[in-house]
């Protein structure tokens, strides 16, 4: 939604100004609404250049040091006219000229000194040639000059100090402060999130709504003598609402929230986060009933097992929350929530009962659930009657909320960009492209020749998934470049959510992949570089059939390597446990599996290469086609459409 906002005043004079209304790019040399001051890096430049012109100023002028003998013969020969006395030194000047009295200073000529003599005689001397001399008491110019060099500078450094640690994140900048922890307090009224803007996670609204009635109703639980859990840990993929839901149990339980990263625990010297910690269960104690979030928990608590040389910082900081979660008492008010997307790497003795008693898992959303996130979304945003947002959730499996809210938020900008004041369906549509296959790119220049590589390429895939029973249904063809070197793309999206996969349909997938490179071997005799990302996706499933799912004729039903899991997605560490004639035997059956996939798709598109090149034909016409018009072509040509879902 585009909110529209005042124009800033640039005048932070103006006292019609904001409060504070003045950005940091103002405040070098304080422009600060009246009223208010504020310590900068100007002020500290302006006043060491001062002191710098003031201390050169008061700096006595150059004299030239002689032994006293010396000096005595420059007063002889009438060379000095004016002695000044100094506990420390005799100062000796020539013929004055324009001098306001002892000790001011003397306006040209050469200035000797030297060091004092018990000498009777040496007044005697002066006395005689006529010299004028006056005793000086130094001890206020010595003061000026230690105010100066050291007590002065000695105070900027110090200020200058604080100025970097409020630059630095610490706490009111004081040097002692680094243990003080830095949890952003929200207080019961600010806390406006409840369970009815969460959707979609259904069974962890449930887990959490004990937790509620606890805080609310505490005596419930203690008459029977139960208690609540001290810990409860939110677990699952990133974007799934686990910051969302703890802020959801706060706003519903009317209580302080405490909410703090993990990350802000740890700084660069050791013992610091175990001081942030104490401070933070301190004050949570002393606000009771209260809830204490931790976010991205893992920054903090991984294992502390295989870890060589270690890391004391965190170590120290893990140990005292071990030590926290144990002191606590169970019925104070006082409820820890924490959530990561790497549980695997947590320690054991945080997931152990009585520091985290439970998990609560935060999964992706299902069809009913991914339906109801987009209504949360779309309550503000202007639709068209024409807009379905079940169809919407329907060619979005596998999406989390934060993705649903991007697809809303990028469809409404669409409109705007387009000169509409409704989001219509094909915003969202296109805001899906653009999430799954990357911005359009229309002004990329394609020569011709490949431009039909990829033409016909994009329909090897398309044709082959049509021709393959359970495969995805092809909802777009598109051969305008999206995202990052993607030249084309076929877009298939499932009815329904799927969570198994059977042999068959892992197979089918492998054909729908190498229909892309089949096609151009077909009508161009040779075979490019655009089939790469589809060969490492084809391989990764033939490698993860013989591999992890028991699927090959020698290892039947026998998993040959440890995958740890992980929300995260992508790369996962796998463990390999054969040998390496395994290996080779692994090889070569990725490879037998592959050889026979390719010839089997390369038979089906060269016995409807017609096909083949009409469509592609019609795909260089239109550069787009829709799935409506893609099955009807089909259905002209007598297409063996053997996918029951088109």
């Amino acid at each position: 939604m585009i909110m529209a906002g005042k124009k800033k005043d640039n005048n932070c004079w103006n006292k019609e100004s904001p409060k504070g209304s003045c950005k940091d790019d103002d405040k070098l040399f304080g422009r600060f609404p009246k009223g208010q001051f504020h310590f900068s890096i100007g002020y500290f430049l302006i006043v060491f250049i001062v002191l710098s012109m003031i201390n050169t100023m008061l700096a006595k002028t150059p004299a030239t040091q002689v032994p006293f003998s010396q000096f005595k013969s420059l007063i002889a020969d009438g060379t000095i006219d004016r002695v000044q006395l100094g506990e420390h030194e005799y100062l000796g000047f020539p013929e004055a000229r324009g001098t306001n009295g002892p000790g001011v200073g003397q306006l040209g000529g050469q200035t000797y000194k030297t060091v004092p003599v018990n000498d009777p005689s040496f007044i005697k001397l002066m006395d005689e040639k006529g010299v004028s001399y006056a005793a000086v008491d130094n001890s206020g110019g010595q003061s000026i000059m230690v105010l100066l060099n050291w007590i002065i500078p000695i105070a900027l450094l110090f200020f200058l100090w604080r100025y970097v640690l409020k630059k630095m994140g610490n706490v009111g900048g004081n040097v002692m402060s680094f243990g003080q922890n830095r949890a952003r307090i929200v207080a019961e009224s600010e806390t406006r999130t409840t369970f009815n803007d969460v959707a979609g996670v259904e069974e962890a609204k449930d887990e959490l709504v004990e937790v509620v009635d606890f805080l609310k109703n505490p005596t419930k639980y203690t008459a029977i003598g139960g208690k609540i859990p001290k810990g409860i840990l939110l677990v699952g993929p990133p974007g799934t609402g686990k910051t969302l839901l703890a802020r959801a149990v706060a706003g519903e339980a009317g209580v302080v929230f405490f909410r703090m990263s993990g990350a802000d625990f740890v700084e660069m010297f050791v013992g610091v986060g175990a001081a942030r910690v104490r401070d933070l269960f301190r004050q949570a104690r002393e606000k009771a009933p209260c809830i204490i979030f931790v976010d991205e928990l893992d920054a903090i608590g991984k294992s502390r097992a295989n870890n060589i040389g270690g890391n004391d910082e965190r170590e120290q900081t893990l140990n005292q929350l071990l030590v926290e979660m144990d002191g606590f008492d169970a019925t104070s008010g006082v409820i820890l929530l924490a959530a990561t997307n790497r549980p695997e790497l947590l320690d054991p003795a945080l997931l152990r009962p009585g520091r985290f008693d439970r998990q609560v898992l935060v999964d992706r959303p299902d069809l009913e659930g991914r339906e109801a996130i987009l209504n949360i979304h779309a309550k503000d945003v202007k639709l068209d009657k024409s807009v379905d947002l079940k169809e919407i959730a329907a060619s979005t499996p596998g999406f989390v909320g934060s993705d649903l809210a991007n697809i809303i938020n990028e469809a409404a900008l669409l409109a705007v960009r387009g000169g509409r004041n409704l989001v219509t369906m094909a915003d969202l549509h296109e805001a899906i492209e653009k999430t799954v296959a990357g911005l359009q790119k229309k002004n990329r220049l394609i020569n011709p020749k490949e431009r039909r590589i990829v033409a016909y390429h994009e329909t090897g895939h398309a044709l082959v998934a049509a021709a393959t029973p359970g495969s995805d249904p092809v909802q777009k063809i598109s051969i305008v470049p999206r995202g990052l070197g993607a030249l084309g793309y076929t877009l298939q999206m499932p009815i329904e959510d799927r969570y198994l996969m059977s042999q068959g349909e892992l197979i089918g997938k492998i054909d729908v992949l190498l229909g892309g490179r089949a096609a151009e071997q077909i009508i161009f005799n040779e075979i490019s570089t655009g089939a790469s990302n589809d060969l490492v996706k084809a391989t990764d499933l033939a490698r993860n059939m013989i591999t992890e799912y028991g699927m090959s004729e020698r290892f039947k039903n026998v998993a040959l390597t440890k995958r740890a899991h992980s929300y995260l997605g992508g790369e996962t560490n796998q463990s390999r446990e054969y040998s390496e004639s395994t290996q080779q035997y692994v090889d070569e059956e990725i490879a037998r599996i592959i050889d026979e996939r390719y010839e089997i798709v390369l038979k089906l598109l060269e016995e409807q290469r017609p096909v083949l090149e009409k469509c592609a034909a019609q795909l260089l016409e239109r550069e787009v086609m829709e799935s409506d018009i893609f099955i009807d072509l089909l259905k002209e040509e007598n297409f063996p459409v053997k996918n029951l879902q088109q």
